[in-house]
Protein backbone atom coordinates (compact mmCIF):
# COMPACT_ATOMS: atom_id res chain seq x y z
CA UNK A 1 0.00 0.00 0.00
CA UNK A 2 0.98 3.65 -0.39
CA UNK A 3 0.84 5.80 2.73
CA UNK A 4 0.03 9.44 1.94
CA UNK A 5 2.41 10.52 4.70
CA UNK A 6 5.28 9.00 2.71
CA UNK A 7 4.40 11.39 -0.12
CA UNK A 8 4.53 14.46 2.13
CA UNK A 9 0.97 14.75 3.50
CA UNK A 10 0.84 16.15 7.03
CA UNK A 11 -2.71 15.29 8.10
CA UNK A 12 -2.59 17.96 10.81
CA UNK A 13 -5.67 19.92 9.66
CA UNK A 14 -3.48 22.95 8.89
CA UNK A 15 -1.17 22.20 5.96
CA UNK A 16 -2.60 21.97 2.44
CA UNK A 17 -2.14 18.30 1.53
CA UNK A 18 -3.64 18.45 -1.98
CA UNK A 19 -0.39 18.10 -3.90
CA UNK A 20 0.97 15.36 -1.67
CA UNK A 21 -2.19 13.26 -1.81
CA UNK A 22 -2.53 13.70 -5.58
CA UNK A 23 1.08 12.60 -5.93
CA UNK A 24 0.25 9.45 -3.94
CA UNK A 25 -2.83 8.78 -6.08
CA UNK A 26 -0.81 9.05 -9.30
CA UNK A 27 2.48 7.45 -8.39
CA UNK A 28 1.64 5.09 -5.53
CA UNK A 29 0.92 1.39 -5.91
CA UNK A 30 -2.84 1.86 -6.21
CA UNK A 31 -3.80 1.22 -2.56
CA UNK A 32 -3.90 4.67 -0.97
CA UNK A 33 -3.82 4.57 2.82
CA UNK A 34 -4.66 7.56 5.03
CA UNK A 35 -3.43 7.18 8.61
CA UNK A 36 -5.44 8.87 11.32
CA UNK A 37 -5.55 12.61 10.76
CA UNK A 38 -7.27 15.57 9.08
CA UNK A 39 -6.11 16.12 5.50
CA UNK A 40 -6.88 19.54 4.02
CA UNK A 41 -7.36 19.63 0.26
CA UNK A 42 -8.28 22.66 -1.83
CA UNK A 43 -9.05 21.05 -5.20
CA UNK A 44 -10.44 17.77 -6.49
CA UNK A 45 -8.40 14.61 -6.14
CA UNK A 46 -8.56 13.19 -9.67
CA UNK A 47 -8.38 9.46 -10.30
CA UNK A 48 -8.43 8.59 -14.01
CA UNK A 49 -8.64 4.83 -13.80
CA UNK A 50 -7.56 4.18 -17.40
CA UNK A 51 -4.23 5.80 -16.52
CA UNK A 52 -3.99 5.02 -12.80
CA UNK A 53 -4.97 1.35 -12.94
CA UNK A 54 -6.79 -0.58 -10.21
CA UNK A 55 -7.45 1.65 -7.24
CA UNK A 56 -8.52 1.61 -3.60
CA UNK A 57 -8.61 4.33 -0.95
CA UNK A 58 -8.78 3.51 2.76
CA UNK A 59 -9.09 5.72 5.81
CA UNK A 60 -7.82 3.42 8.58
CA UNK A 61 -11.14 2.38 10.04
CA UNK A 62 -12.70 5.82 9.67
CA UNK A 63 -10.04 7.66 11.67
CA UNK A 64 -8.90 9.71 8.65
CA UNK A 65 -10.75 12.73 7.29
CA UNK A 66 -10.52 14.59 3.97
CA UNK A 67 -11.46 18.25 4.40
CA UNK A 68 -12.45 19.89 1.11
CA UNK A 69 -11.83 23.65 1.25
CA UNK A 70 -12.49 24.39 -2.44
CA UNK A 71 -15.37 23.98 -4.90
CA UNK A 72 -16.19 20.68 -6.62
CA UNK A 73 -15.90 17.06 -5.49
CA UNK A 74 -13.26 16.05 -3.00
CA UNK A 75 -12.70 12.85 -4.99
CA UNK A 76 -13.43 12.20 -8.67
CA UNK A 77 -13.38 8.65 -10.05
CA UNK A 78 -13.43 8.68 -13.86
CA UNK A 79 -13.40 5.67 -16.18
CA UNK A 80 -14.33 4.79 -19.74
CA UNK A 81 -16.99 2.08 -19.51
CA UNK A 82 -19.46 2.65 -22.35
CA UNK A 83 -21.39 -0.59 -22.78
CA UNK A 84 -23.59 -2.98 -20.79
CA UNK A 85 -22.76 -5.33 -17.91
CA UNK A 86 -22.78 -8.34 -20.21
CA UNK A 87 -19.38 -10.06 -19.95
CA UNK A 88 -18.87 -9.84 -23.70
CA UNK A 89 -19.14 -6.04 -23.54
CA UNK A 90 -16.17 -5.51 -21.23
CA UNK A 91 -12.87 -4.63 -22.85
CA UNK A 92 -9.73 -6.35 -21.50
CA UNK A 93 -8.29 -2.99 -20.45
CA UNK A 94 -11.28 -2.39 -18.17
CA UNK A 95 -10.52 -5.57 -16.20
CA UNK A 96 -6.86 -4.62 -16.20
CA UNK A 97 -7.20 -1.01 -15.01
CA UNK A 98 -10.72 0.17 -14.19
CA UNK A 99 -12.83 -2.43 -12.41
CA UNK A 100 -14.11 -1.97 -8.87
CA UNK A 101 -12.44 1.18 -7.57
CA UNK A 102 -13.11 1.09 -3.82
CA UNK A 103 -13.36 3.88 -1.29
CA UNK A 104 -13.75 2.78 2.31
CA UNK A 105 -13.48 3.78 5.96
CA UNK A 106 -12.92 7.48 5.43
CA UNK A 107 -14.70 10.74 6.22
CA UNK A 108 -15.15 13.59 3.75
CA UNK A 109 -16.10 16.98 5.19
CA UNK A 110 -16.85 20.13 3.21
CA UNK A 111 -15.60 23.56 4.23
CA UNK A 112 -16.63 25.42 1.10
CA UNK A 113 -20.24 26.20 0.05
CA UNK A 114 -19.66 24.49 -3.31
CA UNK A 115 -17.70 21.51 -2.04
CA UNK A 116 -19.05 18.07 -2.97
CA UNK A 117 -18.20 14.58 -1.80
CA UNK A 118 -17.51 11.93 -4.45
CA UNK A 119 -18.09 12.07 -8.22
CA UNK A 120 -18.36 8.76 -10.11
CA UNK A 121 -18.22 9.18 -13.88
CA UNK A 122 -18.32 6.31 -16.37
CA UNK A 123 -17.17 3.70 -13.85
CA UNK A 124 -17.81 -0.04 -13.77
CA UNK A 125 -18.27 -1.65 -10.33
CA UNK A 126 -17.52 1.40 -8.14
CA UNK A 127 -17.75 0.42 -4.48
CA UNK A 128 -18.24 2.74 -1.50
CA UNK A 129 -18.21 1.10 1.93
CA UNK A 130 -18.09 2.67 5.38
CA UNK A 131 -17.75 6.22 4.07
CA UNK A 132 -18.97 9.30 5.99
CA UNK A 133 -19.76 12.40 3.90
CA UNK A 134 -21.03 15.55 5.60
CA UNK A 135 -21.29 19.31 5.25
CA UNK A 136 -20.84 19.22 1.49
CA UNK A 137 -23.30 20.10 -1.27
CA UNK A 138 -23.88 16.76 -3.03
CA UNK A 139 -22.73 13.69 -1.14
CA UNK A 140 -22.31 11.22 -4.01
CA UNK A 141 -23.01 12.07 -7.66
CA UNK A 142 -23.05 9.33 -10.28
CA UNK A 143 -23.23 10.45 -13.89
CA UNK A 144 -22.77 9.51 -17.54
CA UNK A 145 -22.63 5.70 -17.34
CA UNK A 146 -22.11 3.13 -14.62
CA UNK A 147 -22.68 -0.56 -14.00
CA UNK A 148 -22.79 -2.70 -10.85
CA UNK A 149 -22.59 0.13 -8.30
CA UNK A 150 -22.39 -0.77 -4.60
CA UNK A 151 -22.96 1.84 -1.87
CA UNK A 152 -22.96 0.06 1.46
CA UNK A 153 -22.91 1.03 5.14
CA UNK A 154 -22.23 4.69 4.49
CA UNK A 155 -23.29 7.80 6.40
CA UNK A 156 -24.36 10.63 4.11
CA UNK A 157 -25.35 13.32 6.54
CA UNK A 158 -26.25 16.99 6.75
CA UNK A 159 -25.44 18.17 3.25
CA UNK A 160 -26.86 21.27 1.58
CA UNK A 161 -27.85 19.48 -1.62
CA UNK A 162 -28.67 15.85 -2.39
CA UNK A 163 -27.36 12.83 -0.53
CA UNK A 164 -27.00 10.42 -3.48
CA UNK A 165 -27.67 11.98 -6.89
CA UNK A 166 -28.13 9.76 -9.95
CA UNK A 167 -27.90 12.49 -12.53
CA UNK A 168 -28.06 12.12 -16.33
CA UNK A 169 -26.80 8.57 -16.09
CA UNK A 170 -27.28 5.27 -17.84
CA UNK A 171 -27.16 2.94 -14.84
CA UNK A 172 -27.86 -0.76 -14.32
CA UNK A 173 -27.35 -3.21 -11.45
CA UNK A 174 -27.01 -0.92 -8.43
CA UNK A 175 -27.47 -1.59 -4.72
CA UNK A 176 -27.76 1.02 -1.97
CA UNK A 177 -27.67 -1.00 1.24
CA UNK A 178 -27.54 -0.39 4.97
CA UNK A 179 -26.82 3.34 4.83
CA UNK A 180 -27.87 6.34 6.90
CA UNK A 181 -28.92 9.09 4.48
CA UNK A 182 -30.31 12.01 6.43
CA UNK A 183 -30.55 15.79 6.72
CA UNK A 184 -29.74 16.44 3.06
CA UNK A 185 -31.63 19.58 2.09
CA UNK A 186 -32.67 18.65 -1.46
CA UNK A 187 -33.36 14.97 -0.99
CA UNK A 188 -31.92 11.70 0.24
CA UNK A 189 -31.67 9.68 -2.98
CA UNK A 190 -32.63 11.56 -6.14
CA UNK A 191 -32.80 10.41 -9.75
CA UNK A 192 -33.11 12.90 -12.62
CA UNK A 193 -33.01 12.58 -16.43
CA UNK A 194 -31.56 9.10 -16.35
CA UNK A 195 -31.92 5.60 -17.77
CA UNK A 196 -32.08 3.32 -14.74
CA UNK A 197 -32.61 -0.46 -14.48
CA UNK A 198 -32.18 -2.86 -11.56
CA UNK A 199 -31.84 -0.45 -8.63
CA UNK A 200 -32.26 -1.87 -5.12
CA UNK A 201 -32.66 0.49 -2.13
CA UNK A 202 -32.68 -1.85 0.86
CA UNK A 203 -32.24 -1.72 4.62
CA UNK A 204 -31.44 1.98 4.90
CA UNK A 205 -32.44 4.72 7.30
CA UNK A 206 -33.46 7.68 5.09
CA UNK A 207 -34.76 10.63 7.07
CA UNK A 208 -35.30 14.39 7.38
CA UNK A 209 -34.13 15.33 3.90
CA UNK A 210 -35.61 18.81 3.56
CA UNK A 211 -34.98 22.43 4.50
CA UNK A 212 -36.04 22.32 8.14
CA UNK A 213 -32.56 21.67 9.50
CA UNK A 214 -31.05 24.38 7.26
CA UNK A 215 -33.63 27.18 7.37
CA UNK A 216 -32.62 28.58 3.98
CA UNK A 217 -34.91 31.60 3.45
CA UNK A 218 -37.64 31.00 0.88
CA UNK A 219 -36.73 27.34 0.36
CA UNK A 220 -39.31 25.62 2.55
CA UNK A 221 -41.61 24.87 -0.40
CA UNK A 222 -38.92 23.42 -2.70
CA UNK A 223 -40.21 19.98 -3.65
CA UNK A 224 -38.12 17.28 -2.02
CA UNK A 225 -38.32 13.67 -0.89
CA UNK A 226 -36.34 11.02 0.92
CA UNK A 227 -36.44 9.05 -2.35
CA UNK A 228 -37.21 11.24 -5.38
CA UNK A 229 -37.42 9.67 -8.84
CA UNK A 230 -38.08 12.09 -11.71
CA UNK A 231 -37.57 10.47 -15.09
CA UNK A 232 -37.36 13.78 -16.94
CA UNK A 233 -35.98 12.79 -20.34
CA UNK A 234 -35.20 9.23 -19.29
CA UNK A 235 -36.88 6.13 -17.88
CA UNK A 236 -36.63 4.36 -14.53
CA UNK A 237 -37.73 0.73 -14.30
CA UNK A 238 -37.00 -2.50 -12.44
CA UNK A 239 -36.36 -1.43 -8.86
CA UNK A 240 -37.08 -2.20 -5.24
CA UNK A 241 -37.52 -0.02 -2.17
CA UNK A 242 -37.63 -2.47 0.71
CA UNK A 243 -37.00 -2.81 4.44
CA UNK A 244 -36.13 0.85 4.94
CA UNK A 245 -37.12 3.40 7.56
CA UNK A 246 -38.20 6.41 5.50
CA UNK A 247 -39.26 9.25 7.77
CA UNK A 248 -39.19 13.02 7.69
CA UNK A 249 -40.29 16.27 9.14
CA UNK A 250 -43.11 18.01 7.27
CA UNK A 251 -42.19 20.25 4.36
CA UNK A 252 -44.54 21.85 1.87
CA UNK A 253 -44.51 19.88 -1.41
CA UNK A 254 -42.57 17.17 0.41
CA UNK A 255 -42.92 13.40 0.16
CA UNK A 256 -41.18 10.40 1.64
CA UNK A 257 -41.24 8.58 -1.71
CA UNK A 258 -41.99 10.48 -4.93
CA UNK A 259 -42.12 9.12 -8.49
CA UNK A 260 -42.67 11.48 -11.41
CA UNK A 261 -43.06 9.71 -14.74
CA UNK A 262 -43.58 11.14 -18.20
CA UNK A 263 -47.03 12.68 -18.59
CA UNK A 264 -48.87 14.09 -21.56
CA UNK A 265 -50.22 10.77 -22.79
CA UNK A 266 -46.77 9.28 -23.35
CA UNK A 267 -45.52 5.94 -22.14
CA UNK A 268 -45.16 6.63 -18.44
CA UNK A 269 -41.42 5.75 -18.36
CA UNK A 270 -41.48 4.98 -14.61
CA UNK A 271 -42.62 1.64 -13.27
CA UNK A 272 -41.91 -2.03 -12.64
CA UNK A 273 -41.06 -1.18 -9.01
CA UNK A 274 -41.82 -2.84 -5.67
CA UNK A 275 -42.25 -0.74 -2.53
CA UNK A 276 -42.42 -3.27 0.29
CA UNK A 277 -41.72 -3.76 3.97
CA UNK A 278 -40.91 -0.15 4.80
CA UNK A 279 -41.81 2.14 7.69
CA UNK A 280 -42.86 5.42 6.05
CA UNK A 281 -44.04 8.55 7.83
CA UNK A 282 -44.34 12.27 8.47
CA UNK A 283 -44.56 14.29 5.26
CA UNK A 284 -47.12 16.19 3.22
CA UNK A 285 -47.73 13.04 1.16
CA UNK A 286 -45.98 9.89 2.32
CA UNK A 287 -46.01 8.20 -1.10
CA UNK A 288 -46.75 10.36 -4.15
CA UNK A 289 -46.88 8.71 -7.57
CA UNK A 290 -47.50 10.69 -10.76
CA UNK A 291 -47.68 9.19 -14.27
CA UNK A 292 -46.31 5.76 -13.40
CA UNK A 293 -47.20 2.27 -14.57
CA UNK A 294 -46.73 -1.00 -12.74
CA UNK A 295 -45.97 -0.33 -9.06
CA UNK A 296 -46.55 -2.94 -6.33
CA UNK A 297 -46.99 -1.45 -2.84
CA UNK A 298 -47.29 -4.03 -0.09
CA UNK A 299 -46.34 -4.79 3.51
CA UNK A 300 -45.62 -1.20 4.54
CA UNK A 301 -46.70 0.72 7.64
CA UNK A 302 -47.48 4.29 6.58
CA UNK A 303 -48.44 7.09 8.97
CA UNK A 304 -48.65 10.85 9.49
CA UNK A 305 -49.37 12.18 6.03
CA UNK A 306 -50.33 15.82 6.38
CA UNK A 307 -52.35 15.61 3.16
CA UNK A 308 -52.38 11.93 2.11
CA UNK A 309 -50.60 8.75 3.08
CA UNK A 310 -50.79 7.72 -0.56
CA UNK A 311 -51.55 9.98 -3.53
CA UNK A 312 -51.58 8.40 -7.00
CA UNK A 313 -52.25 10.52 -10.08
CA UNK A 314 -52.50 9.77 -13.81
CA UNK A 315 -51.23 6.23 -13.36
CA UNK A 316 -52.16 2.65 -14.18
CA UNK A 317 -51.51 -0.90 -13.01
CA UNK A 318 -50.96 -0.01 -9.36
CA UNK A 319 -51.27 -2.97 -7.00
CA UNK A 320 -51.94 -1.72 -3.47
CA UNK A 321 -51.76 -4.73 -1.19
CA UNK A 322 -51.65 -5.53 2.50
CA UNK A 323 -50.45 -2.23 3.90
CA UNK A 324 -51.42 -0.54 7.14
CA UNK A 325 -52.25 3.18 6.89
CA UNK A 326 -52.78 4.54 10.35
CA UNK A 327 -51.88 7.12 12.96
CA UNK A 328 -50.01 6.89 16.25
CA UNK A 329 -52.64 6.70 19.03
CA UNK A 330 -50.04 7.72 21.63
CA UNK A 331 -50.20 11.27 20.27
CA UNK A 332 -53.80 11.65 21.48
CA UNK A 333 -54.69 15.33 20.99
CA UNK A 334 -51.87 15.89 18.50
CA UNK A 335 -53.19 13.64 15.73
CA UNK A 336 -52.88 13.70 11.97
CA UNK A 337 -55.53 12.29 9.66
CA UNK A 338 -54.84 9.43 7.29
CA UNK A 339 -56.04 9.01 3.72
CA UNK A 340 -55.50 7.40 0.32
CA UNK A 341 -56.41 9.06 -3.00
CA UNK A 342 -56.32 7.85 -6.60
CA UNK A 343 -56.98 10.49 -9.25
CA UNK A 344 -57.29 9.84 -13.01
CA UNK A 345 -56.03 6.27 -12.69
CA UNK A 346 -57.07 3.00 -14.29
CA UNK A 347 -56.68 -0.78 -14.02
CA UNK A 348 -55.66 -0.91 -10.34
CA UNK A 349 -56.27 -3.28 -7.43
CA UNK A 350 -56.61 -2.47 -3.72
CA UNK A 351 -56.48 -5.67 -1.66
CA UNK A 352 -56.00 -6.46 2.01
CA UNK A 353 -55.45 -2.88 3.10
CA UNK A 354 -56.12 -1.54 6.61
CA UNK A 355 -56.90 2.18 6.61
CA UNK A 356 -57.83 3.84 9.89
CA UNK A 357 -58.33 7.52 10.59
CA UNK A 358 -57.56 9.40 13.79
CA UNK A 359 -60.16 9.73 16.52
CA UNK A 360 -60.87 13.38 15.82
CA UNK A 361 -61.50 12.94 12.10
CA UNK A 362 -59.39 16.04 11.45
CA UNK A 363 -55.88 17.34 12.10
CA UNK A 364 -55.42 18.46 15.68
CA UNK A 365 -51.69 19.26 15.53
CA UNK A 366 -51.29 23.04 16.07
CA UNK A 367 -50.50 24.96 12.89
CA UNK A 368 -51.16 22.13 10.44
CA UNK A 369 -53.06 23.06 7.28
CA UNK A 370 -56.52 21.41 7.40
CA UNK A 371 -56.94 18.42 5.12
CA UNK A 372 -59.54 18.70 2.37
CA UNK A 373 -61.09 15.38 1.48
CA UNK A 374 -64.37 13.63 0.84
CA UNK A 375 -63.47 10.25 2.27
CA UNK A 376 -60.76 8.16 3.80
CA UNK A 377 -60.32 6.30 0.50
CA UNK A 378 -60.99 8.56 -2.50
CA UNK A 379 -61.19 7.60 -6.16
CA UNK A 380 -61.64 10.51 -8.56
CA UNK A 381 -62.20 9.92 -12.29
CA UNK A 382 -60.88 6.37 -12.15
CA UNK A 383 -61.89 3.25 -14.01
CA UNK A 384 -61.54 -0.51 -13.71
CA UNK A 385 -60.70 -0.70 -10.00
CA UNK A 386 -61.13 -3.75 -7.78
CA UNK A 387 -61.31 -2.96 -4.06
CA UNK A 388 -61.38 -6.23 -2.12
CA UNK A 389 -60.77 -7.60 1.35
CA UNK A 390 -59.90 -4.23 2.87
CA UNK A 391 -60.93 -2.65 6.17
CA UNK A 392 -61.61 1.07 6.43
CA UNK A 393 -62.27 2.43 9.89
CA UNK A 394 -63.36 5.79 11.30
CA UNK A 395 -63.56 7.69 8.03
CA UNK A 396 -64.60 11.32 7.72
CA UNK A 397 -66.70 12.56 6.12
CA UNK A 398 -67.08 9.12 4.45
CA UNK A 399 -65.31 5.81 4.45
CA UNK A 400 -65.05 5.56 0.65
CA UNK A 401 -65.75 8.34 -1.82
CA UNK A 402 -65.97 7.67 -5.55
CA UNK A 403 -66.54 10.44 -8.09
CA UNK A 404 -66.75 10.00 -11.84
CA UNK A 405 -65.56 6.40 -11.63
CA UNK A 406 -66.51 3.53 -13.93
CA UNK A 407 -66.30 -0.25 -13.82
CA UNK A 408 -65.53 -0.37 -10.10
CA UNK A 409 -66.00 -3.46 -7.91
CA UNK A 410 -66.10 -3.23 -4.11
CA UNK A 411 -66.27 -6.66 -2.48
CA UNK A 412 -65.50 -8.27 0.85
CA UNK A 413 -64.69 -4.97 2.54
CA UNK A 414 -65.47 -3.60 5.99
CA UNK A 415 -66.27 0.10 6.32
CA UNK A 416 -67.16 1.11 9.88
CA UNK A 417 -67.02 4.00 12.32
CA UNK A 418 -66.02 2.58 15.71
CA UNK A 419 -65.62 5.93 17.47
CA UNK A 420 -67.81 6.70 20.45
CA UNK A 421 -68.85 9.91 18.70
CA UNK A 422 -69.42 8.92 15.10
CA UNK A 423 -68.10 11.27 12.44
CA UNK A 424 -68.58 9.14 9.33
CA UNK A 425 -71.61 10.38 7.39
CA UNK A 426 -71.81 7.37 5.08
CA UNK A 427 -69.81 4.21 4.55
CA UNK A 428 -69.69 4.78 0.78
CA UNK A 429 -70.59 7.90 -1.17
CA UNK A 430 -70.78 7.68 -4.95
CA UNK A 431 -71.04 10.72 -7.16
CA UNK A 432 -71.69 10.29 -10.88
CA UNK A 433 -70.55 6.66 -10.93
CA UNK A 434 -70.87 4.46 -13.98
CA UNK A 435 -71.18 0.70 -13.50
CA UNK A 436 -70.31 0.17 -9.85
CA UNK A 437 -70.80 -3.14 -8.02
CA UNK A 438 -70.80 -3.33 -4.21
CA UNK A 439 -71.09 -6.83 -2.80
CA UNK A 440 -70.45 -9.03 0.26
CA UNK A 441 -69.23 -6.15 2.41
CA UNK A 442 -69.84 -5.02 6.00
CA UNK A 443 -70.96 -1.38 5.81
CA UNK A 444 -71.64 0.82 8.82
CA UNK A 445 -74.31 3.50 8.81
CA UNK A 446 -72.46 6.35 10.46
CA UNK A 447 -74.55 9.49 10.98
CA UNK A 448 -76.40 9.21 7.68
CA UNK A 449 -76.99 6.58 5.04
CA UNK A 450 -74.97 3.45 4.51
CA UNK A 451 -74.55 4.15 0.78
CA UNK A 452 -75.19 7.57 -0.71
CA UNK A 453 -75.41 7.84 -4.49
CA UNK A 454 -76.87 10.01 -7.24
CA UNK A 455 -76.92 7.21 -9.83
CA UNK A 456 -77.86 3.58 -10.23
CA UNK A 457 -75.54 1.00 -8.75
CA UNK A 458 -75.66 -2.71 -8.04
CA UNK A 459 -75.44 -3.45 -4.31
CA UNK A 460 -76.01 -7.03 -3.19
CA UNK A 461 -75.36 -9.35 -0.25
CA UNK A 462 -73.99 -6.61 1.98
CA UNK A 463 -74.36 -6.48 5.77
CA UNK A 464 -75.44 -2.95 6.58
CA UNK A 465 -75.85 -0.86 9.69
Amino acid sequence: MSNVRDFGAKGDGKANDTEAVQHCLQDGNGIVEFPRGDYLISSTLQVELAKRGRFAMRGTGGTAKLIMTGPGPALSLVATHGATADPKDFRPEEWLNERMPTVSEIEIEGRHPEADGILIDGVMQPTLAGVLIRNVRTGVRITRRARNVLISHCHIYHNTGIGIHLDNINLHQTNIIGCHISYNRLGGIRIENSEIRNLQITGNDIEYNNNKAFQVPGADAVATAEIYIDVGEGSVREGTISSNTIQATYSKNGANIRFVGAGGGKNHKAGMWCITGNLIGSQENNIHLTSVRGISITGNFVYSGHQRNLLVEDSKHISLGANCFEHNPDYNANELCTGVMFRNCEDCNITGMILQDCQSGKHTVPGVVPIERQGLLELINCRRFNITGSQIFDGAPCGMYLEGCSDTVISGCTVLDNRAEKKMQAAIRLKQPVRCLITSSRLGKGTGHVIETDAEIVAANNLEG
